[in-house]
């Protein structure tokens, strides 16, 4: 029993009692399974194609909660399938950014188009004389310049075109308890590192993205999406007692680079580096004309939620730099749940452009740089040393307008 006025607990038994109404609460919520739009379709013997003629959109990171390939999934149970494709970096994940990926064939005479080579778009008159159903089957990240749900949208389009069926087996998207960040995409700097016009950090699923697309581009479009069992987007990937982290591509590892993936992806258009052809890509950023102590002090001095910052010292071994010794920060994760990666990467670009005004380069790749953001507001704000909170204002109005125009945006909620 409680005495009115104390919070002193007379009852022992009284804590023992809550603590077991506790753990059985908490547990089914600890024990959380995820089942992806694979694993459903599997568990399902692959019915929803059967008869069908299916080509498959996939990579490395496409595979079941057993760590099957997706590819695999559907060839035991027997369904007609005719070819794969595969997105930038290929099929098994490890092609360079930006690098063509060629053609292949795997084990067998199972044939892999590349959709990151002479086209990025799939052949409608491919598609149109040999499948009747494209599938979709890629893990995102959360952040709209990150290429494959560029590659989505071709493929949407293409079979919109080709009379062909589209069917998206979702996933998670790893940065969903993260709400939207980040200016909207500017059709005139539509590009392959921005086609979709959801906020920088989008906190959507590729089913919803799909949804989403289809409802407003390709209405003719006949879409299917297998939607996940046990998804819950308060959840980190990590917090699913079936989760494994599977590189979607060569430099996202590890949840961790994924939450801060959007804060340091901006300086892939600059000449800072952004961690390339080290062990920590984009968690770690740094030049040669750039004092480590100095960088840290000035990001410490903003304050910013969730994130601490450690001096580094790295010598790429690709990409910029590549044998110099850079000084630079490395980025931690503290706290996920208040970490704002979009108020971080704009924090990291004013605090470069106020140490080192002569020598951090906006310029040379701005228009790259505009590509990335969605828009060339961004980096006119930063040359015009606007502040970090009149940046910050201006791209949430353009996200508040975004939600409000489509509050039916989300499969899960």
């Amino acid at each position: 029993m409680y005495e009115s006025g104390t919070n002193d607990v007379k009852n022992p038994g009284l804590i023992f009692f809550f603590f077991l109404c506790f753990l059985i609460v908490s547990r089914p919520l600890l024990s959380r399974q995820l089942l992806s739009g694979l694993d459903v379709l599997d568990a399902e013997r692959c019915q929803r194609l059967k008869g069908k003629r299916v080509a498959l959109i996939t990579n490395a990171a496409g595979v079941s909660s057993t760590g099957e390939d997706g590819y695999k999934v559907f060839l035991r149970h027997g369904l007609d399938l005719k070819y794969l494709m595969a997105p930038e970096h290929g099929f098994r994940a490890v092609v360079k950014a930006g690098d063509s990926v060629e053609d292949e064939t795997l084990a067998g005479d199972l044939k892999v188009y590349s959709l990151y080579g002479a086209a990025r778009k799939p052949d409608v008159q491919l598609l149109k004389n040999t499948v009747d159903v494209l599938v979709f089957d890629l893990q995102d990240v959360g952040v709209r310049c990150y290429t494959y749900i560029s590659t989505m949208r071709y493929a949407m389009e293409a079979c919109q075109e080709a009379g062909v069926s589209f069917m998206v087996l979702d996933r998670m998207n790893p940065l969903a308890p993260l709400p939207a960040e980040g200016f909207m995409l500017d059709p005139e700097k539509s590009s392959f590192v921005g086609m979709v016009p959801v906020p920088f950090i989008h906190s959507m699923t590729v089913g919803e993205i799909a949804c989403f697309l289809k409802k407003r581009y390709y209405q003719e479009l006949d879409l299917k999406v297998v939607a996940m069992n046990g998804y819950d987007s308060r959840r980190f990937a990590d917090e699913y007692s079936s989760a494994q982290f599977i590189s979607p591509s060569p430099n996202i590892r590890d949840l961790q680079t994924v939450l801060v993936y959007p804060a340091t992806v901006f300086l892939e258009a600059t000449n800072v580096s952004e961690g390339r052809g080290t062990l920590l890509p984009f968690r770690q950023f740094g030049a040669p004309f750039i004092n480590a102590g100095f960088l840290k002090d000035e990001l410490d001095a903003h304050r910013l939620p969730g994130v601490s910052f450690k001096e580094v010292q790295f010598t790429p071994s690709s990409s910029k730099f590549a044998g110099l010794q850079c000084g630079g920060v490395q980025l931690n994760v503290t706290d996920r749940m208040v970490f704002e990666p979009f108020r971080t990467g704009v924090a990291i670009m004013l605090t470069l452009k106020k140490l080192y005004p002569e020598l951090f380069d906006l310029h040379s790749r701005g228009d790259f740089l505009d590509k990335l953001a969605g828009t060339s507001l961004f980096r006119r704000m930063v040359e015009s040393d606007l502040t970090l909170e009149e940046i910050l204002a201006a791209s949430r109005l353009q996200v508040h307008a975004f939600e409000q125009a489509n509050p039916d945006r989300f499969l899960y909620k």
